[in-house]
Protein backbone atom coordinates (compact mmCIF):
# COMPACT_ATOMS: atom_id res chain seq x y z
CA UNK A 1 0.00 0.00 0.00
CA UNK A 2 1.41 3.35 -1.06
CA UNK A 3 0.04 6.81 -0.30
CA UNK A 4 1.14 9.88 -2.27
CA UNK A 5 0.23 13.29 -0.86
CA UNK A 6 -0.68 15.56 -3.78
CA UNK A 7 -1.89 18.43 -1.60
CA UNK A 8 -2.34 18.84 2.15
CA UNK A 9 -3.05 22.49 2.93
CA UNK A 10 -6.35 24.18 3.75
CA UNK A 11 -8.49 26.39 1.52
CA UNK A 12 -6.26 28.83 -0.39
CA UNK A 13 -3.73 27.43 -2.92
CA UNK A 14 -0.30 29.05 -2.98
CA UNK A 15 2.60 28.87 -5.41
CA UNK A 16 4.29 26.09 -3.43
CA UNK A 17 1.35 24.44 -1.66
CA UNK A 18 -1.84 22.74 -2.80
CA UNK A 19 -5.25 21.97 -1.29
CA UNK A 20 -6.26 18.44 -0.36
CA UNK A 21 -5.73 15.50 -2.69
CA UNK A 22 -4.14 12.07 -2.28
CA UNK A 23 -3.52 8.98 -4.37
CA UNK A 24 -3.71 5.59 -2.67
CA UNK A 25 -2.24 2.58 -4.47
CA UNK A 26 -3.70 -0.54 -2.92
CA UNK A 27 -3.85 -4.08 -4.32
CA UNK A 28 -3.64 -2.98 -7.98
CA UNK A 29 -6.10 -0.12 -7.50
CA UNK A 30 -5.30 3.58 -7.78
CA UNK A 31 -7.83 5.48 -5.64
CA UNK A 32 -7.96 9.27 -5.82
CA UNK A 33 -9.02 10.80 -2.50
CA UNK A 34 -10.33 14.37 -2.82
CA UNK A 35 -9.40 16.51 -5.78
CA UNK A 36 -8.57 20.12 -4.94
CA UNK A 37 -7.30 22.63 -7.48
CA UNK A 38 -4.03 21.62 -9.08
CA UNK A 39 -4.52 17.88 -8.63
CA UNK A 40 -3.86 17.14 -12.32
CA UNK A 41 -0.61 19.08 -12.26
CA UNK A 42 0.48 17.29 -9.09
CA UNK A 43 -0.30 13.90 -10.63
CA UNK A 44 1.93 14.77 -13.58
CA UNK A 45 4.71 16.14 -11.36
CA UNK A 46 4.76 12.89 -9.41
CA UNK A 47 4.78 10.93 -12.70
CA UNK A 48 1.69 8.95 -11.67
CA UNK A 49 -0.24 7.19 -14.43
CA UNK A 50 -3.55 8.75 -13.54
CA UNK A 51 -5.34 7.08 -16.48
CA UNK A 52 -5.44 4.06 -14.14
CA UNK A 53 -7.71 5.92 -11.72
CA UNK A 54 -11.15 4.33 -11.83
CA UNK A 55 -12.50 5.42 -8.44
CA UNK A 56 -12.56 8.92 -6.94
CA UNK A 57 -13.64 9.54 -3.33
CA UNK A 58 -14.73 13.08 -2.43
CA UNK A 59 -15.11 13.85 1.27
CA UNK A 60 -17.29 16.97 0.97
CA UNK A 61 -18.31 19.77 -1.35
CA UNK A 62 -16.03 22.55 -0.18
CA UNK A 63 -14.02 23.83 -3.12
CA UNK A 64 -10.59 22.99 -1.78
CA UNK A 65 -11.60 19.33 -1.86
CA UNK A 66 -13.27 18.98 -5.27
CA UNK A 67 -12.71 21.99 -7.56
CA UNK A 68 -10.06 20.01 -9.43
CA UNK A 69 -12.50 17.25 -10.33
CA UNK A 70 -14.32 18.90 -13.30
CA UNK A 71 -10.96 19.52 -14.95
CA UNK A 72 -9.83 15.94 -14.38
CA UNK A 73 -13.09 14.59 -15.81
CA UNK A 74 -12.63 16.81 -18.89
CA UNK A 75 -8.98 15.83 -19.33
CA UNK A 76 -9.90 12.16 -19.36
CA UNK A 77 -12.29 12.96 -22.23
CA UNK A 78 -9.56 14.78 -24.17
CA UNK A 79 -7.21 11.83 -23.69
CA UNK A 80 -9.77 9.47 -25.21
CA UNK A 81 -10.64 7.57 -22.07
CA UNK A 82 -12.98 4.61 -22.57
CA UNK A 83 -13.08 2.92 -19.16
CA UNK A 84 -15.61 3.77 -16.46
CA UNK A 85 -14.92 6.44 -13.84
CA UNK A 86 -16.74 6.03 -10.52
CA UNK A 87 -17.17 9.08 -8.30
CA UNK A 88 -18.23 8.68 -4.66
CA UNK A 89 -19.28 11.83 -2.82
CA UNK A 90 -22.04 13.77 -1.09
CA UNK A 91 -25.43 14.21 -2.69
CA UNK A 92 -25.15 17.15 -5.08
CA UNK A 93 -21.82 16.19 -6.63
CA UNK A 94 -23.52 14.78 -9.73
CA UNK A 95 -25.41 18.03 -10.28
CA UNK A 96 -22.26 20.12 -9.76
CA UNK A 97 -20.13 18.18 -12.24
CA UNK A 98 -22.75 17.51 -14.91
CA UNK A 99 -23.88 21.16 -14.96
CA UNK A 100 -20.37 22.23 -15.95
CA UNK A 101 -20.23 19.53 -18.62
CA UNK A 102 -23.63 20.64 -19.94
CA UNK A 103 -22.75 24.35 -20.08
CA UNK A 104 -19.49 23.58 -21.84
CA UNK A 105 -21.10 21.05 -24.20
CA UNK A 106 -18.38 18.62 -23.20
CA UNK A 107 -20.07 15.41 -22.17
CA UNK A 108 -17.70 12.54 -21.52
CA UNK A 109 -17.16 9.86 -24.13
CA UNK A 110 -16.73 7.31 -21.35
CA UNK A 111 -19.11 6.06 -18.62
CA UNK A 112 -19.18 8.54 -15.73
CA UNK A 113 -20.90 6.92 -12.73
CA UNK A 114 -21.85 8.82 -9.58
CA UNK A 115 -22.45 7.21 -6.19
CA UNK A 116 -24.03 9.91 -4.05
CA UNK A 117 -23.82 9.59 -0.28
CA UNK A 118 -26.17 10.93 2.39
CA UNK A 119 -26.03 8.44 5.25
CA UNK A 120 -24.90 9.72 8.64
CA UNK A 121 -23.83 6.20 9.58
CA UNK A 122 -20.75 4.38 8.33
CA UNK A 123 -21.52 2.36 5.20
CA UNK A 124 -19.74 0.09 2.75
CA UNK A 125 -19.43 1.96 -0.57
CA UNK A 126 -16.97 -0.18 -2.53
CA UNK A 127 -15.88 -3.80 -2.36
CA UNK A 128 -14.20 -6.39 -4.53
CA UNK A 129 -12.20 -9.52 -3.77
CA UNK A 130 -9.14 -7.48 -2.69
CA UNK A 131 -10.31 -4.24 -1.04
CA UNK A 132 -13.22 -2.69 0.82
CA UNK A 133 -14.00 1.01 1.38
CA UNK A 134 -16.26 2.36 4.13
CA UNK A 135 -17.29 5.87 5.01
CA UNK A 136 -16.25 7.56 8.26
CA UNK A 137 -18.93 10.16 9.16
CA UNK A 138 -17.22 13.39 10.24
CA UNK A 139 -18.29 16.64 11.91
CA UNK A 140 -17.82 19.59 9.57
CA UNK A 141 -19.86 22.59 8.43
CA UNK A 142 -21.36 20.57 5.58
CA UNK A 143 -22.05 16.86 5.15
CA UNK A 144 -18.62 15.20 5.21
CA UNK A 145 -17.17 11.70 5.19
CA UNK A 146 -13.74 10.30 5.73
CA UNK A 147 -12.89 6.94 4.17
CA UNK A 148 -11.52 3.68 5.53
CA UNK A 149 -9.59 1.55 3.03
CA UNK A 150 -8.95 -2.06 4.04
CA UNK A 151 -7.15 -4.85 2.27
CA UNK A 152 -8.73 -8.28 2.36
CA UNK A 153 -6.73 -11.33 3.36
CA UNK A 154 -4.70 -12.46 0.35
CA UNK A 155 -4.43 -16.13 -0.69
CA UNK A 156 -1.77 -18.25 0.98
CA UNK A 157 1.69 -18.10 -0.59
CA UNK A 158 3.25 -21.15 -2.22
CA UNK A 159 6.23 -22.44 -0.19
CA UNK A 160 8.79 -23.14 -2.92
CA UNK A 161 11.05 -25.17 -0.64
CA UNK A 162 8.18 -27.34 0.59
CA UNK A 163 6.84 -28.23 -2.86
CA UNK A 164 10.40 -29.09 -3.92
CA UNK A 165 10.86 -31.25 -0.82
CA UNK A 166 7.75 -33.31 -1.65
CA UNK A 167 8.39 -33.23 -5.42
CA UNK A 168 4.98 -31.69 -6.12
CA UNK A 169 4.27 -31.39 -9.85
CA UNK A 170 3.91 -27.83 -11.19
CA UNK A 171 0.47 -28.67 -12.55
CA UNK A 172 -0.81 -28.69 -8.95
CA UNK A 173 0.52 -25.26 -7.99
CA UNK A 174 -2.65 -23.35 -8.91
CA UNK A 175 -4.86 -25.68 -6.88
CA UNK A 176 -2.51 -25.47 -3.92
CA UNK A 177 -2.59 -21.66 -4.06
CA UNK A 178 -6.40 -21.94 -3.98
CA UNK A 179 -6.30 -23.93 -0.75
CA UNK A 180 -6.22 -27.55 -1.87
CA UNK A 181 -3.88 -30.31 -0.73
CA UNK A 182 -0.99 -31.48 -2.91
CA UNK A 183 0.15 -34.89 -3.99
CA UNK A 184 3.76 -35.91 -3.41
CA UNK A 185 5.70 -37.92 -5.96
CA UNK A 186 5.20 -40.92 -3.66
CA UNK A 187 1.42 -40.51 -3.95
CA UNK A 188 1.08 -39.19 -0.38
CA UNK A 189 -1.45 -36.38 0.13
CA UNK A 190 0.22 -33.32 1.65
CA UNK A 191 -1.79 -30.81 3.68
CA UNK A 192 -2.12 -27.36 2.17
CA UNK A 193 -0.75 -25.80 5.37
CA UNK A 194 2.48 -27.78 4.82
CA UNK A 195 2.88 -26.43 1.29
CA UNK A 196 2.01 -22.78 1.77
CA UNK A 197 2.98 -19.80 3.89
CA UNK A 198 0.73 -17.31 5.65
CA UNK A 199 -0.03 -14.27 3.46
CA UNK A 200 1.00 -10.80 4.62
CA UNK A 201 -1.21 -9.16 7.22
CA UNK A 202 -3.90 -7.03 5.50
CA UNK A 203 -3.20 -3.31 5.73
CA UNK A 204 -5.56 -0.43 6.35
CA UNK A 205 -5.65 3.34 5.84
CA UNK A 206 -8.08 5.90 7.28
CA UNK A 207 -8.53 9.37 5.76
CA UNK A 208 -10.17 11.95 8.04
CA UNK A 209 -10.44 15.49 6.68
CA UNK A 210 -12.18 17.88 7.45
CA UNK A 211 -13.64 17.51 10.92
CA UNK A 212 -13.95 18.88 14.39
CA UNK A 213 -12.75 16.62 17.21
CA UNK A 214 -15.06 13.55 17.07
CA UNK A 215 -14.43 10.57 19.33
CA UNK A 216 -17.27 8.67 17.64
CA UNK A 217 -14.88 7.73 14.84
CA UNK A 218 -12.49 5.86 17.14
CA UNK A 219 -14.20 2.43 16.85
CA UNK A 220 -14.27 2.78 13.05
CA UNK A 221 -10.53 3.39 12.74
CA UNK A 222 -9.31 1.14 15.56
CA UNK A 223 -5.82 -0.27 14.94
CA UNK A 224 -5.43 1.04 11.38
CA UNK A 225 -1.90 1.02 10.02
CA UNK A 226 -2.02 4.66 8.93
CA UNK A 227 -4.34 7.50 9.92
CA UNK A 228 -4.43 10.84 8.12
CA UNK A 229 -6.22 13.33 10.35
CA UNK A 230 -6.64 17.00 9.71
CA UNK A 231 -4.81 19.44 11.96
CA UNK A 232 -5.79 22.83 10.65
CA UNK A 233 -4.84 24.73 13.82
CA UNK A 234 -2.46 24.69 16.75
CA UNK A 235 -3.73 24.96 20.30
CA UNK A 236 -3.11 28.72 20.26
CA UNK A 237 -6.00 29.00 17.77
CA UNK A 238 -8.20 26.32 19.32
CA UNK A 239 -10.96 28.91 19.75
CA UNK A 240 -11.43 28.84 15.96
CA UNK A 241 -12.28 25.13 15.90
CA UNK A 242 -15.86 25.49 17.12
CA UNK A 243 -16.70 28.04 14.43
CA UNK A 244 -14.90 26.36 11.52
CA UNK A 245 -15.40 22.71 12.58
CA UNK A 246 -11.72 21.87 12.28
CA UNK A 247 -9.19 20.20 14.63
CA UNK A 248 -5.90 21.02 16.26
CA UNK A 249 -2.77 18.89 16.03
CA UNK A 250 -3.18 17.82 19.65
CA UNK A 251 -6.79 16.74 19.01
CA UNK A 252 -5.67 14.65 16.04
CA UNK A 253 -3.07 13.03 18.29
CA UNK A 254 -5.68 12.23 20.92
CA UNK A 255 -7.82 10.48 18.30
CA UNK A 256 -4.79 8.48 17.13
CA UNK A 257 -3.96 7.46 20.69
CA UNK A 258 -7.52 6.38 21.52
CA UNK A 259 -7.77 4.39 18.29
CA UNK A 260 -4.35 2.78 18.85
CA UNK A 261 -3.33 3.37 15.26
CA UNK A 262 0.18 2.50 14.14
CA UNK A 263 1.08 5.86 12.59
CA UNK A 264 -0.53 9.31 12.41
CA UNK A 265 -0.06 11.73 9.52
CA UNK A 266 -1.06 15.34 10.09
CA UNK A 267 -2.32 17.60 7.32
CA UNK A 268 -4.78 20.28 6.12
CA UNK A 269 -2.65 22.97 7.71
CA UNK A 270 -3.71 26.57 7.96
CA UNK A 271 -1.23 28.69 6.02
CA UNK A 272 -0.97 31.20 8.90
CA UNK A 273 1.88 29.23 10.50
CA UNK A 274 5.53 29.70 9.55
CA UNK A 275 6.69 26.14 10.28
CA UNK A 276 5.02 22.73 9.98
CA UNK A 277 7.31 21.44 12.72
CA UNK A 278 5.05 23.26 15.19
CA UNK A 279 2.28 20.77 14.41
CA UNK A 280 4.54 17.79 15.06
CA UNK A 281 5.87 19.31 18.28
CA UNK A 282 2.33 19.75 19.54
CA UNK A 283 1.17 16.23 18.65
CA UNK A 284 4.18 14.10 19.68
CA UNK A 285 3.83 14.41 23.47
CA UNK A 286 0.40 12.79 23.06
CA UNK A 287 1.12 10.31 20.26
CA UNK A 288 4.74 9.62 19.44
CA UNK A 289 4.57 8.00 15.99
CA UNK A 290 3.49 11.07 14.05
CA UNK A 291 4.62 12.40 10.67
CA UNK A 292 3.84 15.50 8.67
CA UNK A 293 2.12 15.38 5.30
CA UNK A 294 3.84 17.48 2.65
CA UNK A 295 2.98 17.94 -1.01
CA UNK A 296 4.73 15.18 -2.97
CA UNK A 297 5.56 13.08 0.09
CA UNK A 298 5.08 9.31 -0.18
CA UNK A 299 4.14 6.93 2.64
CA UNK A 300 4.73 3.21 2.21
CA UNK A 301 2.39 1.21 4.40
Amino acid sequence: MRLTILGCYSATPRSLTNPTSQLLEIRNHMFLIDCGEGTQVQLRKQKLKFSRIKHVFISHLHGDHFFGLPGLVSTFRLLGRESELHIYGPKGIKEAITLLLKLGDSWTNYPLLFHELNSKESELIFEDDKVSVRTIPLNHRVYTNGFLFEEKLAPRVLDVEAVAKYSIDKSEFRNIKNGKAGTAKSGESILNSDLTLDPPKPKSYAFCSDTAYKEDIVPLIKNVDLLYHESTFLETEEHLCAKTKHSTASEAARIAKKARVDKLVLGHYSTRYKSLELFKEEAQPIFSNVELAEDGKVFEI
